[in-house]
């Protein structure tokens, strides 16, 4: 896979601003948020899926892929461990609605290879091994919006080699999943190098991709048979 450059934004982080001074020093790259539960799954090839229909705040009011790489940004406010299997929940602690940490340890970032949509129970239930949420979850995403069809997300997950401490900024809060997260810029640097260091094997990314394009394609089969 190729190695993806970005160039320096005009702006700073979603919704802010900084001076033409700060901007000198600071890159802006685009980040995914998503459960820091759901995260430390990723990193550690757990898992390849998630799954999405977007935040409150989502723009045009439906959940898009904005971007096809992208560095995973954890968020820890809406973790419920009723949601998760137990062996996820048990790492979840709730936190006080507003909370935030003053700084997020970016350690990844992501090859989206694979966009699904799921819009049958039966579907989901094929895929319910595959991911680190419950059935009470999965249900309720589903019924939720139920003319907008479910996301699944295959993420081929890359460790960065230099982990990221990032202050957190209003911005970056708020019900979307998509934010551009502000990083420090070395001298002579003019982009945010993707560089590739998958946390699994080809061969078993791509089975676990077959495995989500079975179930769904099972869907698309029995909704014709009806």
């Amino acid at each position: 896979m190729e190695t993806d450059r970005l160039s320096l934004s005009n702006s700073a982080a979603v919704g802010g601003s900084i001076s033409a001074a700060s901007m000198e020093s600071l890159l802006t790259v685009p980040a995914l948020k998503e459960w820091a539960v759901a995260v430390d799954a990723l990193i550690q090839g757990n898992t390849v899926l998630l799954l999405r229909k977007g935040g409150i705040r989502e723009q045009r009011g439906t959940f898009s892929v904005d971007h096809s790489q992208v560095l995973l940004y954890p968020t820890y406010e809406h973790q419920q461990p009723a949601l998760l299997k137990p062996a996820y929940a048990q790492h979840v602690q709730p936190i006080a609605s507003g909370w935030h940490p003053p700084s997020v340890l970016l350690r990844a970032w992501a090859e989206i290879t694979h966009v699904f949509q799921i819009t049958q129970a039966d579907a989901l239930s094929a895929l319910l091994p595959l991911h680190i949420w419950n059935q009470q979850f999965v249900t309720e995403r589903l019924r939720w919006k139920p003319r907008q069809p479910l996301y699944g997300l295959a993420l081929r997950v890359h460790l960065l080699s230099s982990p990221q401490e990032i202050v957190y900024r209003a911005e970056y809060g708020g019900c979307k999943s998509w934010i551009g997260v502000s990083l420090g810029k070395s001298e002579g640097e003019s982009g945010f190098c993707f560089e590739p260091a998958p946390v699994l094997t080809d061969l078993e990314y791509g089975y676990r991709v077959t495995q989500i394009q079975q179930a769904v394609d099972a869907q698309e089969h029995s909704h014709q048979s009806l």
